[in-house]
């Protein structure tokens, strides 16, 4: 019923539609009592329960000190309330509404009573999705009141049960044999990794269970959304692009995968976006199972060189790409698990130029830094190590550690005057790199002497509107200027103004 009322009052009244069924309940069935909560937020929920055990008459002293939520949770769910349809109005947020690492949700306080009905109102699909399949779970009575029990009520291992037995037609009696035969010394090491790293406390038993059984079902059927289940283990688990998921082959094959994982209630698309999440605790759950039973060290490594192969460039077209892939790569390479150098320092490379762009200068540091440092290895003049010593000392100069980036960027330009020519352009941006930070060390005559070389070079196998010929001669005539050569600079750059307003 929640499903086709969701369908057809999209925008059209969902709060009235629920009114109007509270006074048919009312109409027809004078004994029970009708309550309405809002649930924008957790505040209005509980000012709600305060002012429904208000008008109930709860004595608040005989409660102790439980809060109202508590305590309109504990009314309901005894024989004195009598019978009751309670309306949760405006579910729409599922953080507010299932808990979140911080705080538990307001699923959380909502009473249990076989005299009571609990009605919700939602305009967000994930919400009325994961309600669906618990409803649709709750359909069929044989086994429910001892899988409950196993499953401790809550809500997120009920919707994994609901997803397991929707997706493989099961009977209830089947999956608790399999919940039963669950290995427990699994159960109690994800156990104590949720408490370590939750506050879900005695629930983890029921998720770790359920997940466990959804896992095993996956991994003896489909390699594919096991691969992806294992790389999704590796990184950030909200708001992940489908573009950063390692190939399945096929298009048709992806969407396969994908679509059994969210079968399973593992992954939520986002909408219509190409966008998914996975609840927080079967992140962790997925990150320990691998740690357990397989080679977790091999599936980083492979996770990461995935992830080195799509992350785009620092180039002016792609932020948008950059900085929706930057928190699954940085949670990648915050992993201790370790990695082949090559395939790691890529990303590290990668990573750092973005984090750079964006001006985040201390972060982009670090990473360029690793990158040298595992690049250190390499002979001097190999191109990827000269890349890495180039992009870190643009991080010193940016951060402010000039004198780190001028004797990094020496070095660079050293090196390169030996294995390049003088037209090369990796060599032209180190000299270019070079001058600024000697002018921003207060080495104004070096930069001057520096840039009238490349700028000369330039001249000569540039175009005179290029980018790169216009950024040296702009910064020529700042040195000038520094250099106490005004009449110089405003010569350079009444040309550079001109030939920019044109082009």
């Amino acid at each position: 019923m929640l499903q086709d009322v969701n369908r057809w009052t999209r925008g059209t009244g969902k709060t009235q539609v629920a009114l109007q069924f509270a006074y048919m309940v009312k109409e027809s069935w004078p004994d029970f009592s009708i309550f309405w909560l809002p649930v924008l937020s957790m505040e209005s929920f509980e000012q709600a329960c305060a002012e429904v055990a208000r008008q109930l008459g709860i004595d608040r002293t005989s409660d102790g000190e439980d809060d109202a939520k508590e305590q309109f949770q504990r009314y309901l769910s005894t024989t004195r309330a009598g019978k009751w349809l309670l309306v949760v109005d405006n579910a729409d947020d599922a953080d507010i509404l299932f808990g979140s690492k911080e705080a538990k949700g307001i699923v959380d306080y909502l009473p249990q009573s076989k005299e009571g009905v609990i009605m919700f109102t939602t305009r967000t699909l994930e919400v009325a999705d994961s309600l669906i399949r618990s409803h649709d779970l709750l359909r069929s009575s044989a086994g429910i009141d001892t899988l409950l029990d196993k499953l401790t009520c809550l809500p997120l291992a009920i919707a994994q049960a609901a997803a397991y037995l929707n997706k493989t037609r099961s009977t209830i009696d089947r999956y608790l044999q399999l919940l039963d035969s669950t290995e427990q010394n699994l159960i109690d090491l994800m156990s104590k990794k949720f408490r370590d790293d939750t506050r879900y406390d005695d629930s983890a038993n029921a998720v770790a269970t359920t997940w466990v059984v959804s896992f095993d079902h996956i991994r003896k059927r489909d390699k594919a959304a096991t691969d992806l289940l294992m790389f999704i283990s590796c990184i950030e688990w909200k708001a992940i692009p489908r573009s950063i998921l390692p190939s399945a082959h096929s298009e048709v094959r992806m969407d396969d995968a994908i679509g059994t994982l969210c079968g399973y209630s593992f992954v939520v698309r986002r909408g219509n976006e190409e966008l998914y999440d996975v609840h927080q605790l079967v992140h962790l759950a997925t990150r320990v199972w691998v740690r357990q039973y397989d080679d977790a060290r091999g599936v980083t490594e492979k996770s990461i060189s995935n992830v080195a192969g799509v992350f785009p460039s620092d180039d002016y077209a792609n932020p948008a790409v950059w900085r929706a892939y930057l928190p699954h790569a940085l949670r990648l390479l915050e992993d201790d698990q370790g990695c082949k150098v090559e395939k790691r320092s890529k990303l590290c490379l990668l990573v750092g130029q973005c984090l750079l762009e964006d001006g985040r200068t201390r972060e982009a540091g670090r990473w360029l830094k690793e990158s040298c440092e595992q690049r250190q290895s390499l002979d001097k003049s190999n191109s990827d190590r000269l890349i890495s010593q180039h992009n870190l000392a643009k991080a010193y100069q940016a951060n402010g550690q000039i004198k780190e980036a001028v004797k990094l960027l020496e070095g660079v330009v050293a090196i390169e005057a030996e294995v390049l020519t003088e037209d090369h352009p990796d060599r032209l941006a180190s000299q270019h790199n070079l001058a600024g930070a000697y002018q921003a060390n207060g080495q104004t005559k070096k930069a001057v002497k520096l840039l009238e070389a490349v700028v000369a070079i330039k001249a000569e196998v540039l175009a005179e509107d290029h980018p790169d010929r216009l950024a040296s001669q702009h910064e020529l005539a700042r040195a000038y200027r520094a250099n106490g050569q005004t009449k110089e600079a405003v010569s350079l750059l009444k040309y550079v103004v001109k030939l920019k307003k044109r082009v």
